[in-house]
């Protein structure tokens, strides 16, 4: 059985060293990177990096290769790549499942501001703060470009480019963080106010408790839908169950 992992995500990379140590010889992995991170932890197995040139590429590697399952482990907000793999499993009849962590939940004393997209956070800014604490990675930083007076400090895995806020510091850094290294950071900068998108997980989310414990207000992205029809499972041993129950069943392509 060939499984093939969209990843790039702890939760991917969790699944493939489950999959790995249970060293069955009668199942192969082989884990797909998007590339856009410099130096990306490398999981163990077979490791492709790149895109797949849509739905209709990712549909014919899939067939190349003798895919017979996939798990869509990218980021929560990977809309893209999530949406071309629900179109390649339905076009192939490819199992697909889709791994996500939860997403946050706010708690008492959270002063939450929910957005839809980016270019909605950056429209909430200017009644909110003046000193943005500005996490929601190196790619997005366009839509925050047009705000002057706001000053953004900038906290991503690579150097962000342009266009980009004119006000602005980089911090290149890659969590997890510590709670204690979040209230110095907000303190340090004298941040009044936090965008992040809603990723969910531990390794990002001590920012929310410091801004929760310093009463600062968080604008907060909200994560795109799973594709319709899609299977969701919420942490990497339910996922590699699924792959084990297909196993047992003994599915090959022949049998799709």
């Amino acid at each position: 059985m060939h499984v093939l992992i969209l990843g790039g995500t702890t939760e991917a990379r969790r699944l493939a060293e489950s999959l790995a140590a249970g060293t069955r010889a009668d199942l192969r992995v082989t884990s797909s990177l998007a590339g856009r991170v410099g130096a990306p932890r490398l999981p163990p197995g077979e490791v492709r990096v790149g895109g797949f040139g849509g739905a209709e590429g990712l549909a014919r590697w899939l067939g190349d290769h003798a895919v017979d399952a996939v798990v869509d482990a990218t980021h929560p907000f990977a809309g893209t790549i999530s949406s071309n793999a629900a179109s390649a499993a339905a076009t192939t009849g490819v199992p697909l499942l889709a791994l996500r962590r939860p997403g946050w939940v706010p708690v008492e004393g959270d002063v939450w501001h929910e957005a839809g997209s980016l270019e909605e956070a950056a429209g909430l800014l200017p009644s909110l703060g003046r000193r943005v604490f500005l996490t929601t990675g190196r790619l997005g930083l366009a839509a925050f470009a047009a705000l002057e007076d706001p000053w953004f400090l900038v906290r991503s895995v690579d150097a962000p480019q342009a266009p980009a806020p004119p006000r602005m510091e980089v911090l290149l850094d890659r969590g997890p963080f510590t709670l204690e290294g979040e209230r110095q950071l907000l303190r340090h900068h004298a941040i009044d106010v936090l965008v992040t998108k809603d990723s969910g997980g531990e390794a990002t989310a001590p920012k929310l408790t410091a801004a929760r414990e310093a009463g600062l207000p968080v604008v907060v992205i909200r994560r795109p839908p799973v594709p319709s029809g899609v299977p969701t499972v919420a942490d990497p041993e339910a996922a590699a169950a699924w792959i084990t129950a297909r196993l047992r069943q003994g599915t090959t392509p022949t049998e799709r």
